[in-house]
């Protein structure tokens, strides 16, 4: 089964148990949202489509988190003119999980969700302080001190640098 439906003025081919990348909602993550937009329902067997929208289908989503896309590089340029121009964007977008599509007088249950878990972002440990040992402490902990190396034999001397050859006269 799989609907298509309109989120945020673009069209998506959803089905159950899918993630979805979309323009950016107005919803906290970790809630569930139903989008009413729906445009067209195939069960397999029919084929419902709205005019513009079907009657009584949603579409039950929650909202896993928040991010932005890639950057999108836009580069101007006119020829012989020395006009250059360069800018990014990054378009900020929801991540939805699709639990269900609902028909006439169907409703979803949020306590038998399938989603995924949502990632915990990790914070950084606190920096802790290493408290210096007693000296007496360290210095049982010393290794024995190891025998230098043998020093090499100075290398002999450096030949001279080469002068540039004088320019020549092409006087005539």
């Amino acid at each position: 089964m799989y609907a298509i439906v309109d989120i945020a003025g673009q069209q998506y081919k959803v089905k159950q148990a899918q993630k979805l990348k979309v323009h950016r909602l107005e919803a906290e993550e970790g809630k569930h949202v139903e989008l009413a937009k729906v445009l067209l329902v195939s069960d397999g067997k029919t084929i419902t489509v709205g005019t513009p929208l079907v009657d009584g289908f949603r579409i039950a989503a929650k909202v896993l988190n928040h991010g932005k896309g890639d950057k999108v590089l836009v580069f101007k340029k006119k020829r012989r003119k020395g006009y250059q121009k360069l800018n990014g964007h990054r378009q900020y977008l929801t991540e939805l999980w699709i639990e269900a599509i609902l028909g006439k007088g169907e409703k979803f249950d949020a306590s038998k969700s399938s989603a995924p878990r949502a990632v915990a972002k990790a914070e950084p440990a606190a920096k802790v302080k290493k408290v210096a040992a007693p000296k007496a402490a360290v210095a049982e902990k010393k290794a024995p001190a190891k025998k230098a190396a043998p020093k090499k034999a100075a290398a002999t001397k450096a030949a001279p640098a080469k002068k540039a050859a004088p320019k020549k006269d092409n006087k005539k």
